[in-house]
């Protein structure tokens, strides 16, 4: 389709090398300013890389569909330029989304589901509408654990029926983990410089780190939800996804913003676009107060081995590190959480699908089910949907059993975990290692997880980054900060001040 171009008088093909590879949000802008290179040249580049890699070479399969206009919307941005406007320091800055927040043009929003490729969306993604105002060239959508990894139980990471199976770019044998597969993998494969993901558990920051990226799972409420396919009310976020914090925290002030249509936004102190990017000041960790988590994260031996040398790089910036950190109900959160994510997402569900035009094959979670089962072939080859099943049978959010649940959920993981530690200990941030490293893709056992420590921040609503921060077996292991609600521009400068220490991600070995 994209075999060859011309970018800046280079011809490039799938053979020739990538002249953006690694390239950030203000070098390409500093670029475009001095007129070395044009929006519309970077977005032909990273299409052509998509042609590429995506479906051609590793197939890395991270890329569910091309924006048709993507062309021409960075063909207006550079005359917008050109005529002395710029909207924002993502003007002209080819970027990917999931495939579970809605756009209203002539792409699909499936949640990698056949049954709802041709559904149209009431309305776009509030953080869209912020995305394109502040000149993003969104070049198309990324491939995800389908239903954002809500449908089954066991599954395997980064499948979906629409999309087929991503791959890791360090080896495409491996797991990109997920649900936020395609937006990891495609910022990692520098098939965009940025991209936006979401998350209930793990979503973002798990990828991330498995993918070598960094990630930010915000604060609920920070980012709009409106027209972004839901799981959890209480517990889904959209959030940046990026190869370096600062790319991050550029992309985290733009998606910020109160939106009337998600209530949970009215609770944020951010009323509007923030400069997370000021916050990033040098020597950020020197004098802070840390806190190591060690577990229960399922963590194995050779990987648990890697934190010393994280406290010591800690230690190195200045950091004053409190370890171990005793928070006691940090293991016990998993199982109210279940209970709540089963009931919200059929309200949430049953609420979306009913939004959707006058031709969706599917229009409540009921349908959906037996669109399943009356696709079952394509829809369920290797795993079936049991978690549908168990959310179909709730009943409303009203039920004692879900009060109860949530109330639990709110008092193991904030008022007596990260509130009450936080508080006790003095603490800036929480420091564990996100995730084990890349497992292999087992389409008949499922994923084979190596650990995680995402499950506390995700259940309080409390924000967490994940920044690259050592390897195992040549695969990205990344550590996370994590702290109290709002906090996103303390975690932020720490953790760029940790990925200043080096050393820096390693790139995959790709064409």
């Amino acid at each position: 389709m994209l075999a060859g171009l011309v970018l800046a008088n280079v011809v490039l093909s799938a053979a020739e090398s990538f002249p953006w590879a690694e390239a950030t949000i203000p070098e390409l802008q500093h670029a475009m300013a001095e007129g070395k290179v044009s929006s519309a040249q970077l977005t032909d580049a990273y299409l052509a890389r998509i042609a590429a890699i995506n479906r051609g070479g590793p197939k890395l399969n991270a890329v569910i569909e091309i924006n048709p206009d993507a062309r021409q919307i960075a063909a207006e941005l550079d005359a917008e330029r050109k005529a002395g406007h710029e909207r924002g320091p993502l003007h002209g800055i080819p970027i990917l989304i999931k495939d579970n927040i809605a756009t209203v043009d002539r792409m699909e929003t499936t949640a990698g589901s056949l049954a709802l490729v041709g559904a149209k969306p009431a309305r776009e993604a509030a953080i869209v509408t912020r995305l394109r105002a502040a000149g993003a060239v969104i070049l198309g959508k990324t491939n995800l654990s389908e239903w954002a990894n809500f449908r089954s139980s066991p599954s395997t990471s980064g499948w979906s029926g629409r999309g087929g199976q991503t791959r890791n770019p360090y080896d495409p044998a491996r797991s990109p983990a997920g649900s936020s597969s395609g937006s990891a993998v495609a910022v990692s494969a520098n098939l965009c410089v940025v991209a936006v993901g979401t998350e209930t558990d793990g979503s973002i920051v798990s990828p991330s780190s498995i993918c070598g990226i960094v990630g930010v799972k915000p604060t609920v409420g920070l980012v709009s939800r409106s027209g972004i396919i839901p799981i959890s009310s209480s517990q889904d976020t959209a959030g940046p996804m990026a190869r370096t914090v600062r790319d991050a925290a550029i992309l985290l002030g733009v998606l910020t913003g109160a939106d009337e249509a998600d209530a949970a936004t009215s609770q944020s102190p951010a009323g509007g676009t923030v400069d997370y990017a000021a916050a990033l000041t040098p020597g950020a960790l020197k004098g802070a107060r840390v806190g190591i988590m060690r577990g229960p994260f399922g963590m194995k031996p050779k990987v648990a081995a890697l934190l010393p040398a994280v406290i010591a790089r800690l230690r190195a910036a200045g950091a004053e590190v409190i370890d171990p950190l005793s928070i006691p109900t940090a293991g016990q959160a998993g199982g109210p959480e279940m209970e709540v994510l089963l009931y919200e997402f059929k309200q949430g569900l049953n609420d979306y699908l009913a939004t959707l035009g006058p031709g969706a094959p599917v229009k409540s979670l009921a349908d959906l089910i037996a669109f399943n089962e009356k696709h079952a072939a394509e829809e369920m080859p290797f795993f079936e949907q049991s978690l549908l099943h168990l959310a179909q049978a709730k009943g409303p959010l009203t039920d004692p059993a879900y009060l109860a649940a949530r109330a639990e959920c709110v008092r193991l993981a904030r008022t007596d975990g990260i509130d009450r530690v936080m508080a006790g200990q003095k603490l800036d941030a929480i420091v564990a290692l996100t995730a084990g490293p890349a497992w292999m893709i087992d389409l008949v056992n499922g994923d084979a997880y190596t650990g995680g420590s995402s499950t506390l921040a995700a259940v309080a609503g409390y924000p967490s980054v994940t920044v690259p921060a050592a390897e195992l077996g040549g695969m990205p292991v990344g550590v996370s900060f994590f702290g109290a609600a709002w906090s996103e521009a303390k975690l932020l400068a720490l953790a760029a001040d940790f990925e200043a220490q080096g050393p820096a991600r390693r790139v995959p070995p790709l064409p």
